[in-house]
């Protein structure tokens, strides 16, 4: 009836100027940044600052500072009888500062932070991720707090009809055209209306609250949620950031190879040792002396029992495990993406024959508003009629909003 939209129309209208409004991007972005996940991608920044700082270290001089004190049974003499040369005390002291500093090392502090730098990629990834598996549950939550507002403004409607038609029953019952009681049904089909406007908000205030929860904002319930206009575009091409999160871990195991590769490289070191000691480093000199000794040292391991190579080609195993993991996922995706659309089309085909429903039952409805007003039916078969347009236009929104939800969700699974 032209009436009953006319009043939907008009209370969208008025609500729509008096509430504040949100929209399903809107909590897209606020989940994606209050989320307490998304805390951790600052965190791992600033791990990765801190392990690439300690891997730099190895370019500084280390310093180490060793002390001992022995004594021992027997030292070593001088095999000369009358000697003057006095023996060694068999109680020795040493103390030694010493210094290396790394000259070469074939690269590997430079390969070290690369592959931090790969996992730190691979992590923030991984986060984001997660993030954004968040959508499909803000996709439910969203347009079951869009259908909860929707149904309530046909609710609104039915009851803003009733209302009307309860004050014609009462002048037909005043002046004998309309059976007595007829006003009764009608008030307590309104009682009815009042039951189900609680039940509704209730269960979208429950749904607020967990929408809430998962954007860190506090939402209002008098806040209209606003019906998206979602477009799909049936393309087989994925834009999902799990596709990136595979790349990102290949090129983590690619920075390991490269590290791998270097630990065997030689390596080599500038050293000097300053030390005070008894004896020092003239062993014939049996007191306490300085001492010092500067250099440069040359390490290399020139044999590992394949080790490293082995290592490199378990790597290699990784790097196929993950484009087993990469076609899995896009197999998978794919297939999500076909039982999505399917689910469009047959959405779409229920609201043609819902509007082919409703526009039957609205020539019924007239018919039956008609025959109330002159007596012919009872007030239980107008409420009946009208209850029956009411589902139907019900059945309508709600099917509009799933056609909604899956258009969204196809979205999601493709990463549009």
């Amino acid at each position: 009836m032209k009436r009953l939209l006319l009043l939907i129309l008009s209370i969208t209208s008025l609500t729509g100027l008096a509430q504040q409004s949100i929209t399903l991007e809107e909590c897209y972005n606020l989940a994606t940044k209050n989320y307490p996940l998304a805390k951790q991608s600052q965190l791992l920044e600033s791990q990765y600052e801190l392990d690439a700082d300690a891997i730099s270290t190895a370019k500084l001089p280390q310093l180490n500072l060793d002390a001992q004190a022995t004594y021992q049974s027997d030292v070593t003499k001088v095999p000369f009888p009358n000697s003057t040369i006095q023996p060694l005390n068999k109680d020795q002291y040493r103390a030694i500062v010493s210094a290396n500093q790394l000259i070469y090392n074939g690269g590997l502090t430079k390969a070290s932070l690369k592959v931090k730098s790969a996992q730190l990629k691979a992590k923030q990834k991984q986060i984001e991720v997660n993030l954004y598996q968040l959508k499909q549950q803000i996709n439910q939550l969203y347009f079951s707090i869009l259908l909860s507002q929707e149904s309530e403004l046909l609710l609104k409607a039915k009851q803003t009809q009733l209302e009307a038609k309860l004050k014609e029953v009462e002048s037909g019952i005043k002046y004998g055209v309309i059976l007595p009681s007829s006003d009764k049904v009608l008030k307590a089909e309104l009682l009815k209306i009042n039951q189900k406007f609680q039940e509704l908000e209730s269960n979208k205030m429950t749904l607020i609250e967990t929408l809430s929860s998962l954007m860190d904002k506090p939402i209002d319930a008098s806040t209209l949620f606003k019906n998206p206009l979602i477009e799909t575009q049936i393309q087989n091409d994925l834009n999902r950031p799990e596709l990136e999160l595979f790349q990102l871990k290949k090129e983590e195991i690619q920075r390991s190879e490269a590290l791998i590769s270097k630990q065997n490289a030689p390596k080599l070191l500038g050293f000097a040792n300053g030390g005070y000691g008894n004896p020092g480093l003239n062993m014939l000199d049996n007191s306490f002396q300085a001492f010092y000794t500067v250099g440069l040292k040359l390490h290399w391991n020139i044999f590992d029992w394949n080790s490293n190579k082995m290592q490199r080609e378990s790597l290699a195993i990784n790097k196929d495990i993950i484009d087993t993991e990469t076609e899995t996922f896009k197999l998978n995706t794919t297939i999500e993406l076909d039982k999505q659309q399917k689910e469009i089309e047959k959405i779409k085909a229920i609201i043609v024959s819902d509007k082919a429903i409703i526009n039957l039952r609205k020539e019924v409805l007239q018919t039956a508003d008609s025959q109330l007003e002159n007596g012919v039916i009872t007030s239980s078969a107008y409420i009946t009629e009208l209850t029956n347009l009411y589902e139907d236009e019900n059945n309508l929104v709600r099917h509009k909003i799933q056609l909604q939800l899956a258009k969204a969700n196809y979205n999601v699974i493709k990463g549009q």
